[in-house]
């Protein structure tokens, strides 16, 4: 069988009438498709929808984020679409009828792959209903894509890994983190291990701390009623931050394939220093954000405010915290994440600050000196900076600080990073998805903050729209002598 015909594919969507499959999905799998890919995609929801009136959303989701080329009508007649209520395990029988016929339609070798773009709740059923339905016994390969979260803590987490297991291998599950597909995520390692004048100062030694931050500038919109039972905390320190902490802090991988790199991510998670209740209250803020006014002027309200949420809510729309990772390379560093709703401007970057020069007397001369930095942009624009000292370009004496800069003009949208994934899933590549044993350590991490903020009753501090945090953020820096960076661009000087 060619490399061509084994990475064909029939691609099941459930959740094909939703957000995230107009904003992101379409648009990459376009993308892909225009690279010769070779799928059929058949979109299930439980909108009384036919083929054409499904066709027609999928067009309008292009018309929005990409310019369509002549092969468009090609790409939109791949589509069809099955109406389904997912609880219902008796109409999947007519799904597999689809797929059946479809595979013989586009020669699509039996290949299969179940995307789960739907509420956490019907994950297990529509696993198990897929294989009663005989969906699973197909002749080609199959895989499961599911996106976050996957649990809401350890125990709901193991119990759903359970019963996924019980019709696909963990070999065939790709728990997607979209995080993981965007360019400057990936190229954390390459910047790490191909060069080093980095990896040779990667550790105790020579940095000072490591600071991650994922800031929004919007509010819970639409997602209220989700994100008041779940949380920044759950949103996003479970998944994105703790993955960005691992690529950052694990060890070159003996070799470059998908094991080894997912072992030495492992390594960091266990190597996290575990939080106590009695710690977390020094090591973690939580903040929720109250009216304030954007940037651009705009007066918001805040999130007790926001529809559907509860006016005395306790949700975290924001979260810091200290983490320490025991093992050799990082004894002593302080990692510190950060990550909120309604903050000053949305941008994610991992900001390493080197430890300052040896107090000597030739440098009396030089008092503006300011600690190196190496700022990794991740979004919205996409680069690197690399922030040093130099000395005043003029007869006097003096420094002043310089920032050499790399920016990517192809900015991700967040599309781009979903093709890279489905490209890999198409591929059999799991290396940029999380395995189990990843996502178990996580939810063991958070399980603990949970804990300590409902038994210890610790407050949650309250920060205005606008803004980068409550004051109890920076505090938590302070006490350690260091400060948050301020988020910079790579076009900024």
């Amino acid at each position: 069988m060619s490399e061509v015909n084994n990475n064909a594919t029939t691609i099941i969507l459930f959740g094909a009438t939703g957000d995230l499959a107009r904003r992101k999905l379409y648009p990459a799998l376009y993308s892909l498709y225009k690279k010769q890919n070779n799928f059929a995609v058949i979109g299930v929801a439980r909108r009384d929808y036919d083929h054409d009136v499904f066709r027609q959303n999928v067009l309008e989701s292009l018309q929005n984020h990409s310019n369509p080329g002549d092969d468009v009508e090609d790409f939109i007649e791949r589509f069809y679409y099955y109406s389904l209520d997912v609880k219902e395990t008796k109409a999947y029988g007519g799904l597999k009828e689809l797929a059946d016929k479809l595979d013989q339609q586009y020669d699509l070798q039996g290949n299969r792959i179940f995307y789960l773009s739907l509420a956490p709740d019907f994950f297990a059923p529509v696993t198990l209903n897929l294989k009663d339905a005989g969906l699973t016994t197909n002749t080609g390969w199959k895989r499961l894509v599911i996106e976050k979260p996957f649990g809401r803590d350890l125990q709901s987490a193991t119990e759903l890994n359970d019963t996924i297991h019980q019709v696909f291998d963990e070999s065939e599950i790709y728990r997607i983190d979209h995080y993981l597909g965007k360019e400057m995520v990936q190229n954390i390692q390459v910047i790490r291990f191909a060069n080093p004048i980095f990896e040779g100062i990667w550790n105790n030694r020579y940095i000072s701390n490591i600071q991650i931050t994922s800031s929004e500038t919007l509010g819970v919109g639409e997602r209220a009623s989700y994100y008041d039972h779940t949380g920044a905390l759950m949103d996003m320190i479970q998944n994105h931050m703790l993955q960005m902490v691992a690529l950052t802090a694990m060890e070159p991988p003996s070799r470059f394939v998908t094991e080894d790199i997912r072992d030495e991510k492992v390594k960091v998670l266990r190597s996290i220093r575990p939080l106590t209740d009695a710690t977390v209250a020094n090591s973690v803020v939580r903040g929720q954000y109250t009216r304030g006014t954007m940037p651009n002027g705009d007066v918001v309200k805040g999130y007790r405010e926001e529809e559907n949420v509860n006016e005395q809510s306790m949700t975290d729309t924001f979260v810091a915290a200290r983490l320490f990772i025991d093992n050799f390379r990082w004894a002593g560093v302080p990692f510190y994440i950060r990550t909120g709703k309604r903050m000053t401007a949305k941008s994610t970057e991992i900001v390493v600050q080197f430890k300052d020069a040896p107090k000597r007397p030739y440098f009396n001369n030089f008092n503006d000196l300011q600690p190196n930095l190496l700022v990794i942009h991740v979004q919205p624009d996409e680069g690197l900076s690399l922030k040093l000292n130099a000395k005043k370009f003029s007869t006097g004496g003096g420094s002043i600080p310089i920032t050499m800069n790399f920016s990517n003009t192809n900015q991700d949208d967040g599309a781009s990073a979903y093709e890279r994934l489905i490209q890999d899933c198409i591929h059999g590549d799991s290396t940029n998805f999380t395995r189990w044993d990843e996502v178990a350590l996580s939810w063991q991490f958070v399980d603990s903050i949970a804990k300590a903020w409902k038994e210890r009753n610790i407050p949650l501090d309250r920060y205005e729209a606008g803004t980068m945090g409550p004051a109890s953020s920076h505090e938590l820096l302070a006490k350690d002598g260091h400060h948050w960076w301020p988020l910079t661009k790579t076009t900024e000087k």
